[in-house]
């Protein structure tokens, strides 16, 4: 899934030069949010990008992304403003997800 979003990220997003991947919590949810500084995408493709077939190659790899998520119930959306770089959130469910304390062992 990372890959593919590195991999988009690279080829579709119009000279991206930055990445950044940080996480939020929302509830108990945990939220990873994948944005860069690309082009972005267009509101009316959103929903469209996540669709078998959709895009300029193989149209396989966001469509790929969101079933292999789906199977763990895990989303993944679009949420950037076109012209300001893609956003994505990927929402894991609470419970589906192990936290460490930072300076504890996790042994």
């Amino acid at each position: 899934v990372f890959f593919n979003l590195i991999d988009n990220s690279i080829r579709h997003g119009e000279h991206v030069t930055e990445i950044h991947v940080t996480t939020r919590p929302s509830g108990d949810d945990l939220v990873i949010i994948w944005e860069d500084n690309g082009a972005g995408i267009n509101a009316e493709d959103k929903e469209h990008i996540f669709r078998r077939g959709f895009g300029k190659n193989t149209g396989l790899g966001m469509f790929l992304a969101r079933e292999i998520l789906s199977l763990t119930n895990i989303l993944i959306r679009e949420t950037g403003e076109p012209g300001k770089g893609a956003l994505f959130e990927i929402t894991v469910p609470g419970g589906a997800y192990r936290t460490r304390v930072q300076g504890t062992d996790a042994g």
